[in-house]
């Protein structure tokens, strides 16, 4: 493949092991290298990737830092929350989620530059390589895809860095040592995996927190706040309307004050494996808990089963890096037909690691105080009813029962 690569896209943060990759594509390649870094809202500077990607040759033109913090919230995480996707019952999805939009950004730019492939530095054991690859086919079949952990023999941290020295890499000091574990962040959340995680009964130690305070430090006063939903999506918090990603930065803001959002998880890889993650979702988790929170009144019960019948299939399917595929976009036009009367407020007390929902409105509620009620109800509920009803449903069973003698 590599006398037919020219031109390659590379997914470049500017960190050590992308920018061995941009130099070893340079070296192994002979092609040129377009350099695409996406600001998903990660918190760190951009202006260095850019600095090191001239420094490495890369001219101007062909060097893409795009923010993508709103179309990141709007077009992919708030979907997502429409269907209050959990992996495996507990995984928000943050990194997954964020693959789809860097590999359709990166077609697109392969598109514009009239590039030949693609590049990521996405390792052969982990999950990013397969969501980044089926959603970089699923937009451009024809593209070609060059993962260099799955071709070169920089097996390890020391030969990485001896083969940045030679090739005159600047290498950070804080690069020298073994790094204690790995983490990838966006607006979303922050992951992090390996070294000190690794044992599964070791507790994860506090310095690996990097986005919540600890719970048992947090206010010792609870703070109340209101989200205000339209169609299934955030709109406003505490009545101020604002765009998804500035939402979602406020509730983050808010959930690291509070010690919300900590998840320690031993997942299942698509790959295979079993793995060890850390994961912080601040926002997404108090976003996702109000989601639920304004469900619960304006979707008929029908519905809301069905929905959390459907939820874990959808999550896999992200998980695993389908985002593009027929089936998640069968499952999306079911849960949006959902959500087109999910408006409302509802309020949550933020409490020590906690969201919990403590009321909740809505012009389109299917709650009625008047049939609910213990007191008297003027008619608008039969009690006599009920008889009728268990004897129908009781009917299957005691015909079993008789059966049994």
């Amino acid at each position: 493949m590599k006398d037919s690569v020219k031109k390659v896209v590379l997914a470049y943060s500017g960190g050590l092991d992308t920018s061995v990759i941009l130099k070893w594509l340079q070296v192994e390649y002979g092609c040129e290298v377009v350099t695409f870094t996406a600001d998903l809202g990660q918190g760190e500077e951009l202006g260095p990737a850019r600095d090191k990607a001239v420094l490495m040759g890369v001219p101007d033109h062909h060097i893409y830092i795009d923010d993508l913090r709103e179309e990141f919230v709007r077009d992919f995480v708030f979907p997502m929350m429409r269907a209050n996707a959990r992996y495996e019952g507990d995984y928000l999805l943050g990194t997954s989620i964020a693959r789809p939009l860097i590999s359709k950004r990166l077609i697109e730019i392969a598109a514009e530059t009239g590039a030949d492939a693609i590049a990521h530095g996405a390792t052969g054991k982990g999950n990013d390589q397969v969501r980044f690859e089926l959603s970089a086919y699923a937009l451009n079949p024809d593209i070609k895809v060059i993962a260099p952990w799955r071709e070169w023999d920089l097996t390890s941290r020391t030969r990485l860095i001896e083969w940045a020295e030679q090739h005159q890499i600047p290498v950070p000091k804080d690069k020298r040592g073994e790094s204690p574990f790995s983490t990838d962040a966006n607006l979303l959340h922050t992951s992090s995996e390996g070294k000190v995680l690794e044992d599964p009964w070791d507790e994860t130690p506090d310095y690996v927190y990097s986005r919540t305070v600890n719970p048992e430090d947090a206010p010792d006063a609870p703070e109340y706040i209101t989200i205000d939903f339209e169609k299934g999506d955030g709109v406003a918090l505490n009545g101020e309307a604002m765009s998804p990603a500035t939402l979602l930065a406020a509730l983050n803001d808010l959930g690291r004050k509070h010690g919300i959002g900590r998840l320690d998880l031993v997942e299942n890889r698509f790959v295979g494996m079993k793995s060890r993650g850390m994961y912080e979702t601040p926002g997404g988790e108090i976003y996702a808990r109000a989601h639920r929170g304004i469900e619960s009144i304006t979707l008929d019960r029908g519905a809301a089963h069905l929905k959390d019948e459907l939820m874990p299939k959808y999550a896999e399917l992200i998980y695993n890096g389908f985002w593009f595929s027929p089936e998640r976009e069968m499952l999306q036009a079911a849960i949006d037909h959902s959500q087109e009367l999910v408006s409302g407020t509802v309020r949550l007390k933020l409490y020590k690691g906690l969201a919990s929902v403590v009321g909740r409105k809505s012009p389109n509620s299917l709650y009625s105080e008047k049939v609910v009620t213990f007191e008297d109800d003027a008619g608008a509920y039969d009690q006599k009813d009920a008889a009728g009803f268990i004897k129908l449903n009781a009917l299957r069973l005691r015909l079993l029962g008789q059966r049994r003698g």
